[in-house]
């Protein structure tokens, strides 16, 4: 049982990757390697750069999300942020979720606890 749940998870987590990215990014900007770890810090999931990279470069593409070259380290890394059209998205899709969870809620499936403090996309721990 718990492998089909770990499944389900992996699944919805599949599914909602790009919001979670977007999610971090709203919080500081960070590059890519950071958002791997991150994922994988207050998820449990890992996805690796196979997955994650090509998904930079396509809501790079859509203008979700902006990239420049840090030089400040040893070696130069690509450090991404959330733009104003990232930003408007992601609050459309919060929305969204609670919404669906409160349907999901109000037809019995209310094994999904909901409250005022408790939303679909949670804000992400402060990342050190």
């Amino acid at each position: 049982m718990r492998q089909k749940l770990r499944e389900v998870q992996i699944k919805l987590m599949r599914g909602l990757l790009d919001l979670v990215i977007l999610q971090f990014l709203s919080v500081n900007p960070m590059h890519g390697y950071k958002i791997i770890t991150s994922i994988r810090k207050n998820f449990g999931v890992y996805f690796g750069p196979s997955t994650i990279y090509p998904l930079l470069g396509i809501m790079e593409e859509k203008g979700y999300i902006k990239s420049e070259w840090s030089l400040n380290s040893d070696r130069p890394r690509k450090v991404y942020s959330l733009t104003p059209e990232g930003s408007n998205l992601l609050n459309g899709t919060e929305e969204s979720l609670n919404h669906i969870c409160h349907r999901l809620t109000s037809i019995g499936l209310n094994r999904i606890p909901l409250n005022d403090n408790n939303h679909a996309l949670r804000q992400p721990q402060q990342l050190t």
